[in-house]
């Protein structure tokens, strides 16, 4: 008798936990009543033939986040949710995190730096308005490019902008000049001049990362020559800012780096919130090298890529 109902129990826990089936379809199929399902599968949990898991997604984030606390030596860690490992999906769920995060740590009179990128757009595009005193918003790098990909520059700060009640501040030049000597002239303007030192002055800066990848934005929007385009891929691991480092998170060509407008990234380490916001396997390896680098204090990812930068 008792083998005869372990029999019968393991198989009511099998259609039930296992096919979906209801206690009544059990009831049918195995031709007992209702109720002595509803016991069968009582005892199978008892007698340790069902072991029921609960995976709190919240508390598993949590773990990752704080491992990758101690591993980086962040400050803050956002970890976030996304269903697939894939870079649109991830790009979706880590912007909607960022927008709520910025949402709840931007205070009267802060100063907001903040780059462009599809990324940096999704974020934008999630703000929710905060009624906030003083804020300033500005470009840290240059926003007009030289081909038909759109950079999202001015719609980014401007959203960034409105979001936190006023006025966006651009950097209204090419990210990359062609030389050294007009880079510093246009530097020179007065104007000019007050955006980068403005930009110095950010107790926040928001920022993504690009990748030494073929289909990189910056290689798309002509800034290099073929030349200069392999030099990045064989040295580079990546870039913040289009200041573009190596695995170790230094420059890895100071001749591309004098030419670019902007922000430099040792002003990034200063930073009273550094934030980097970042996912994807695609990206693993730059955001690994601008950690190394030290240009984050706030990293906000998914749990893909958090797994990945532990591992």
């Amino acid at each position: 008798m008792d083998i005869e109902r372990q029999r019968l129990a393991i198989e009511a826990a099998r259609l039930y936990y296992q096919s979906d089936y209801s206690q009544q379809d059990i009831a049918e199929r195995l031709g007992v009543s209702r109720p002595t399902v509803s016991r069968l599968l009582q005892h199978a949990k008892e007698q340790g033939y069902v072991r029921i898991e609960i995976v709190d997604p919240g508390e598993d984030l949590n773990v990752l986040g704080r491992k990758l606390k101690r591993k980086y030596g962040l400050d803050t860690v956002q970890v976030c949710y996304s269903p697939l490992n894939q870079y649109e999906e991830i790009k979706k769920h880590i912007s909607k995190k960022a927008a709520e995060f910025l949402h709840e740590i931007v205070q009267d009179k802060d100063i907001i730096g903040v780059t462009w990128g599809t990324t940096m757009h999704a974020v934008a595009l999630q703000l929710a308005p905060k009624q906030v005193k003083g804020v300033e918003v500005v470009q840290l790098k240059g926003g007009v490019s030289h081909s038909h990909v759109n950079t999202y520059a001015a719609e980014t700060v401007n959203l960034f902008a409105e979001a936190f009640q006023t006025v966006a501040r651009y950097l209204p030049l090419p990210v990359i000049f062609d030389n050294i000597e007009l880079k510093r002239i246009v530097e020179e303007d007065r104007h000019i001049s007050r955006i980068i030192e403005l930009g110095k002055q950010a107790n926040i800066a928001v920022f993504t990362v690009g990748t030494v990848k073929e289909d990189a934005l910056l290689f798309r929007l002509g800034y290099f020559n073929e030349q200069e385009q392999e030099l990045l891929k064989k040295s580079g691991a990546g870039d913040i800012c289009s200041r573009f480092f190596d695995e170790t998170g230094q420059i890895c060509s100071e001749e591309i780096n004098n030419r670019t407008v902007g922000i430099d990234l040792h002003e990034l380490q200063k930073k009273e919130k550094s934030i980097l916001v970042a996912g994807g396997e695609r990206k693993v390896e730059a955001i690994q090298a601008a950690l190394a680098g030290n240009y984050a204090n706030i990293l906000i990812t998914d749990q893909f890529t958090a797994q990945a930068l532990i591992s």
